[in-house]
């Protein structure tokens, strides 16, 4: 993706953006994030029915059979609004997982309901979550034990997707979220727009998913992950700034509007390169998972790193420029600080992915 998009993604943006502005505008994305589920379902089945959930599902399975890029465009346009759904964790991770390792009866027994917005995954695997499952061959069955904490949307999703050690390795496995031994408790986050939760298993039955290590295909899906996330990160950050340049229009100070001000320049100039700049390499990212998959080993950590840094720098250069009006609980500015500091965390850190990037470049 060079930032150039087709005719047809650029449709897919502007329905989206006009749907999310419609029918999840601030006002309401506040209500929805603090209800007990953390997102709404009248409009998570909804997206089923516009075929958002789906539109990366093979057709098979009731899906359209686009690529990531189409995902990459929700994914934006879902940051910009702050649109609390577990988009992230069950169509961009959690289906592909599902699509790639399942047998023909798990493909058809989760994705089309899945795709139709009847049924929601989480997944507790590589950097995803904090955990440490254990399974084993119980005779006729698998059992899984241990816990996780940090699981996006752990505690609505119909079935979990858990990584777990055995004797060969570690491996994938579905449990179901109602499974007698399994407990799941919502995490008190600073984020309400993306719920967490901690989830503790206990000889809880489960099923394979696909057949040896799952190390590799993990990091895959996490990059997955990363691209959607860096995604999101580039809509918010690109908000704060809208949002920040409109009210240097219209705050005066002294008689004249504060963005005449040097210093308010300054700020929202630097904060265009940043956002501009987290765009290519969001951009890059997302078009080299399905087009380029050998840059992506590169082109992930750059992306998690600099669009984390970038977004939480427009965030809080917003409150900035709002003043006091900015830090106050009635104003917007601190849904997206809140958003970009969780969204820096998740899947790592930027100082972690900078690790990454230097091991993988050979510097020591």
């Amino acid at each position: 993706m060079s930032g150039v998009f087709t005719e047809e993604q650029e449709q897919l943006r502007r329905y989206a953006r006009q749907w999310l502005d419609e029918r999840a505008p601030l006002d309401t994305v506040r209500k929805i994030s603090e209800t007990p589920e953390g997102f709404d379902l009248d409009q998570w089945s909804e997206l089923g029915s516009l075929g958002w959930l789906g539109i990366a599902v093979g057709e098979p399975y009731g899906g359209s059979g686009f690529g990531f890029e189409e995902l990459a465009v929700l994914s934006e346009e879902m940051g910009r609004t702050l649109y609390p759904s577990p988009f992230l964790s069950t169509v961009v991770i959690g289906a592909w997982l599902v699509e790639r390792l399942g047998d023909e009866e798990q493909r058809s027994e989760i994705l089309p309901p899945l795709v139709r917005g009847e049924l929601r995954l989480a997944v507790a695997a590589g950097t995803a979550a904090v955990h440490d499952f254990t399974a084993r061959d119980a005779g006729s069955k698998w059992v899984v034990s241990g816990q996780a904490r940090f699981v996006l949307d752990g505690c609505s999703a119909d079935t979990l997707i858990v990584e777990a050690a055995t004797d060969a390795g570690s491996r994938l496995f579905l449990v179901e979220g109602n499974a007698e031994g399994l407990e799941r408790q919502p995490l008190s986050v600073m984020d309400l727009t993306r719920p967490q939760a901690g989830v503790t298993a206990t000889d809880v039955e489960a099923v394979p998913l696909g057949e040896g290590p799952a190390d590799e295909v993990v990091a895959r899906a996490l990059d997955r992950g990363i691209a959607a996330l860096a995604m999101e990160q580039v809509g918010g950050a690109q908000a704060c700034l809208d949002m920040s340049v409109s009210y240097a229009k219209v705050r005066h100070q002294f008689g004249r509007p504060i963005g005449s001000f040097q210093a308010i320049k300054h700020m929202c100039a630097d904060m265009l390169v940043a956002v501009e700049s987290a765009r290519s390499a969001a951009y890059h990212l997302a078009g080299a998972i399905d087009q380029n998959p050998d840059e992506v080993a590169i082109a992930a950590p750059v992306a998690k790193s600099f669009c984390s840094e970038a977004y939480e720098k427009a965030a809080g250069d917003t409150i900035q420029i709002h003043g006091g009006i900015g830090f106050t609980w009635e104003h917007d500015a601190h849904l997206y600080l809140k958003r970009a500091k969780s969204s820096a965390l998740l899947f790592g850190d930027a100082g972690h992915h900078r690790a990454i990037l230097a091991s993988r470049l050979g510097i020591e």
